[in-house]
């Protein structure tokens, strides 16, 4: 089953506890705080592996979840980190975050490894927080949260040169007389459902991939036939290479033809039209198909056109020769623009504080990514942590701004759920 576009949920692992421990020995009475750290939380990585040509896989595992890290032990015992979660993906497979629609990454080399959701790392324990000023803490910290994050990864083949056309023109037929590739080959329209790969190699050595991509018709651009999967796989190719029937064997003007899938590839990008691209005028055996192809050369003046006949091995190895020759001079191109990425992010408005404090009701409500983070890793619950973290709060300006917004003694403030009351 071909499958090119799947959304899974990635939970990554969060990192394992800090302990609070003291050190009580026989002929040791300032044993002192010995509370390890936590383990770090397990990342989810996305491998490129060159023997997978389909998402499938990941079709059927909508949720993927890492493991937390280990608990801190006392005797400065620290928690083991978690083993990263791999996940095999195409060659070619891009994964956008759901939320942004913004690029995490675009896999194009074998064993290329992306770090897609990062585990948290571990707590800190109370040794961690001895001071000359408090050489015994009472307190320790809680792991941090791992990356939760929906993904969406979608597979664009990786294919030097792609074969576009309308159905039934012998784009299979090439693939087929050419490489080792042997795509379903049938009379009636669309028995390419999905892109065929072949290996393409000279008698000089010299060796490219070429793709079968599905059946073009009008209307393509907007989601018509199979459209959408064709355009989506041409966008990789460094070569276009359109295969026009000049034998009209279905009735059809081979000037229209053309004509229909150059506005279909325009419609829907326009960097698909500024590739290197030639037309492939095939099924020169066909009566009729040397004046068809002399009114396309003066409808087309500018084309480098090639006349071939797949289904008699015509002229393939002159063709393949010349596409070798335009592949040599083909320089590699990126498809995304840099700010399609994730971590290229350019900020028109960037809030001053690190936080946003909103009024709902009678409560004041806290929020920010830091805040939630830093509430999440304390334990609240504990007389010293809660101090720390309001010490926290009053360092990121919180106190400050709430006093500026009205806020008195006495008001509920609420952060992550948890309320408690302010003080001035």
């Amino acid at each position: 089953m071909f499958v090119d576009e799947v959304i899974v949920k990635l939970y990554a692992g969060s990192g394992g506890n800090g302990c609070t421990s003291f050190r009580r020995e026989k002929f040791e009475p300032m044993g002192g705080p010995d509370g390890g750290n936590g383990g770090r939380g397990a990342s989810i990585i996305f491998v490129g592996d060159e023997s997978l040509k389909t998402l499938v896989d990941l079709r059927y595992h909508k949720i993927i979840k890492a493991e937390k890290g280990n608990n801190g032990k006392g005797s400065n015992k620290y928690g083991a980190n978690s083993e990263d979660v791999r996940i095999k993906v195409p060659l070619g497979t891009t994964i956008y975050d759901a939320d942004t629609g913004l690029i995490i990454a675009d896999i194009l080399k074998k064993d290329e490894e992306v770090v897609v959701a990062k585990g948290g790392r571990g707590g800190r324990g109370n040794k961690s927080y001895a001071t000359h000023d408090n050489p015994a803490p009472n307190f320790s910290e809680k792991g941090e949260p791992g990356e939760e994050r929906v993904i969406r990864c979608e597979l664009k083949v990786v294919a030097d040169v792609g074969l576009v056309g309308l159905p039934s023109v012998g784009k299979s037929t090439i693939l087929s007389r050419i490489s080792g590739a042997h795509p379903k080959i049938a009379a009636y329209h669309f028995t390419t459902l999905s892109p065929n790969i072949g290996v393409v190699k000279l008698r000089d050595n010299r060796v490219f991939t070429m793709a079968d991509l599905p059946g073009l018709i009008e209307g393509a651009s907007e989601g018509v036939g199979l459209g959408h999967k064709f355009l989506k796989h041409a966008s990789r190719t460094k070569i276009l290479a359109h295969v026009v029937d000049m034998g009209a064997s279905e009735g059809r003007d081979p000037v229209e033809d053309y004509k229909i899938i150059e506005e279909e590839i325009r419609k829907y990008d326009d960097k698909l039209c500024k590739k290197v691209s030639i037309v492939i005028a095939n099924k020169m055996d066909i009566e009729g198909a040397k004046e068809n192809l002399e009114r396309f050369k003066k409808s087309y003046p500018l084309l480098e056109i090639f006349e071939i006949s797949a289904c008699f091995d015509e002229s393939l190895d002159e063709l393949l020769n010349i596409i070798a020759n335009k592949l040599d001079e083909v320089d590699e191109t990126s498809i995304y623009g840099e700010e399609e990425y994730e971590g290229h992010v350019l900020y028109k408005f960037k809030s001053e504080l690190p936080f946003s404090i909103t009024r709902e009701g009678n409560v004041w409500v806290i929020g920010g990514d830091k805040i939630d983070k830093l509430f999440k890793m304390t334990r609240i619950e504990n007389e010293e942590a809660a101090l720390r973290f309001a010490r926290k709060l009053k360092n990121m300006g919180v106190d400050e701004e709430l006093e500026k917004l009205g806020a008195k003694t006495g008001d509920e403030v609420c952060i992550n759920d948890f309320i408690f009351e302010y003080k001035e």
